[in-house]
């Protein structure tokens, strides 16, 4: 009985190894199992490791050692030979014993590359055992390491060999750098810290679950892992809801995240937009929005505007907003989002009001903006942050190094020595680009400038050590709107310190909210923003002072020629004539970041990690950072990938 069962059950993989062959040939893929001896490069054979015994997962067994028998399996290893072959006996033979009592005892030989495993004996067990599903196979494994690289995948797999040495599990293969610390912080583990039997259960079991869920959705046309698909299914959900979801569910969440799944993992997902420009395309839109007596506009703030300088810009650009559409908007302002949960209730709130375009007005507030956006694919969200993968919501931000470095321009001018103060907010994107700005600036009217960085992120009292150490100009942050009020308070902006301790206004970056929302509701009102099926772009603007998002407050104080310096050099990076990096440009480490004759790309000053050799401090360690600042960091530090879990 048992025999005459495992010559049907050979008789039915052979059926779906042809037909398997088949559907990859017509696909243009390999047919066959990958050949480990043809991917390794060469001389990265020398170091190997054994690993030992260990259960691999079944879905991780992808090739052989060398080639000599692969034309006798498909890519998944279902037979390919004839059933009175040779091959088919074996195959048989050990399908008799998985079937009867004995079982199949003996343990695979194979090697490991990059979290993948190749088969040198065994090839029939691995081909009966997954014929059965068996998730895991026992194997003896020799680790093949690859050498040090900066390719991210290499450097991925770095990071998995410590990752395994706390859970012994190969059930996530990351590609990219700083995704097992984040995995890590959703679970709630720290880095090396061992796993139990039971967590390590656990894990499995969800994932697998997930996997399910994932494998539904027929994804195979996308590069797109299961594992990558989690990461960003557990920034909007918590772990433990893969144990309490029903099937139906968790595909339904799945399946609403789906192309942000593909944004998040494409290198050229994001598009960074300069320009207010219009992308009006589709007519339905338009006539959906005109036979609209009104448009409902919401606001979800993190604080209140009294609690705010930030938030009360963005609430003078909700008044600007009001001014210039009247009564063909309705606008509602929520406060106080200052918890994951508040924030998700307030921008329910909001939807349930009827709001039809959400503004959420702070970095933090992106994941529940996230998780309403794929729920409520009708509402536009957008959210005020730089560098999101998401095609869910568009964000927005303002290229505020341009007023940095006229204001620079303008410390260099009034400095009475070499020596100007600076302080910096946090490490995230687009900040060492200001700071950078800032002393391109300075150094454009006293060509001996140095910029003295202190950060107030970190312990310390920034201000008060310049006044001590003699420095008398000094950057602090920027001025939330356009009013001499807060020119005037010297919190804010670029300010001579007197000798005894008297501040002197200059110059300040402002904000101007209110054009970039009018720009959005202009756009949408006549027809653009059509949020189609399919588009796996996220859409990040990036404005400045050419589309009247940034602008620039000057003092009354300061003298009419640096006033006039200041408007040539406004005039000039409005109308595109002048381009602060547009020169010859050395960093810290002495290396040449710009020889003078190119323009950084949008996105390389968003992601600038370097500093200016004319800048004496340097960007802190995440440890160094206060704890009230870490959740900023976390977000969108410019080495937010290398955070370690918390």
């Amino acid at each position: 009985m048992v025999a005459q069962a495992a010559m049907e059950e050979y008789a039915q993989a052979l059926r779906m190894g042809q037909k398997e062959y088949r559907e990859l040939l017509m696909a243009g893929r390999r047919p066959h199992p990958e050949v480990l001896d043809e991917l390794l490069p060469e001389g990265v054979g020398e170091s190997i490791v054994d690993v030992g015994l260990i259960e691999i997962p079944s879905e991780r067994i992808i090739g052989v050692k060398s080639a000599g028998r692969i034309t006798a399996f498909t890519a998944s290893f279902r037979p390919l030979l004839d059933s009175k072959s040779e091959f088919a006996s074996k195959w048989i033979s050990l399908c008799s014993a998985h079937l009867g009592d004995t079982g199949i005892t003996d343990p695979i030989l194979c090697y490991e590359y990059l979290g993948n495993f190749y088969v040198q004996e065994g090839n029939k067990r691995v081909s009966v055992l997954r014929h059965f599903g068996s998730p895991r196979i026992p194997g003896n494994v020799r680790r093949v390491l690859p050498r040090p690289s900066d390719d991210p995948r290499i450097k991925a797999y770095g990071e998995f060999l410590e990752f395994y040495k706390a859970s012994q599990l190969y059930t996530v293969q990351f590609r990219r750098p700083g995704d097992y610390a984040k995995l890590l912080t959703h679970l709630g583990k720290r880095s090396g810290e061992a796993w139990t039997d039971t967590e390590k259960r656990t894990f499995n079991a969800y994932f697998h679950y997930f996997l399910d869920a994932f494998q539904s959705l027929n994804t195979a046309q996308e590069d797109v892992l299961p594992e990558e698909a989690l990461l960003l299914w557990l920034d909007l959900y918590p772990f433990s809801d893969l144990g309490q979801l029903p099937a139906a569910q968790l595909k339904r969440t799945v399946a609403q995240l789906w192309e942000d799944m593909v944004s998040t993992t494409k290198e050229d997902a994001v598009k960074v937009q300069t320009k207010a420009q219009d992308d009006s395309k589709s007519s339905f839109v338009t006539r959906l929005f005109s036979g609209l007596e009104q448009v409902q506009v919401a606001f979800v703030h993190q604080l209140s505007p009294g609690k705010s300088g930030w938030t009360l810009a963005h609430d003078v650009g909700r008044q600007h907003l009001e001014e210039v559409f009247g009564e063909r908007i309705l606008v509602r302002s929520y406060n106080d989002a200052n918890t994951p949960e508040l924030a998700e209730q307030l921008i329910e709130q909001a939807v349930s009001d009827g709001a039809q375009v959400v503004f959420t007005t702070a970095p933090p507030l992106s994941r529940a903006t996230l998780k309403a956006a794929v729920k409520y694919p009708r509402v536009r969200f957008l959210n005020c942050s730089v560098d999101q993968p998401y095609s869910s919501i568009r964000t927005y931000y303002g290229r505020i190094y341009e007023a940095k470095f006229i204001t620079g321009a303008i410390a260099g001018a009034i400095a009475g020595d070499d020596r100007i103060g600076y302080i910096a907010s946090y490490p995230i994107y687009g900040i060492p680009a200001s700071i950078n700005a800032f002393a391109l600036g300075a150094q454009l009217t006293n060509p001996r400038a140095q910029i003295e960085l202190r950060w107030s992120c970190v312990e310390g009292t920034p201000q008060a050590d310049f006044f001590a150490d003699g420095i008398r100009v000094v950057s602090n942050r920027d001025a939330p709107v356009q009013s001499q009020m807060y020119l005037n308070f010297c919190n804010y902006g670029t300010y001579l310190m007197g000798d005894r301790g008297d501040l002197v206004p200059l110059c300040s970056p402002t904000w101007l909210w209110g054009n970039f929302y009018e720009f959005v509701l202009s756009s949408i009102l006549s027809g653009g923003w059509k949020r189609e099926k399919g588009i796996s772009t996220a859409l990040n603007y990036w404005l400045g002072m050419d589309s009247g998002v940034i602008g620039l407050s000057l003092s009354d104080k300061l003298p009419e020629g640096v006033r006039h310096l200041a408007s040539i050099l406004q005039n000039g990076i409005t109308d595109g004539s002048i381009d602060p990096f547009l020169r010859r440009i050395v960093a810290q480490d002495g290396t040449v970041k710009n020889d003078g004759t190119h323009r950084f790309l949008p996105e390389e000053l968003l992601h600038m990690n370097w500093l200016c050799d004319n800048v004496l401090g340097e960007i802190p360690q995440f440890e160094d950072i206060l704890p009230m600042s870490r959740s900023m960091v976390r977000e969108l530090g410019i080495y937010r990938d290398q955070i370690p879990a918390e």
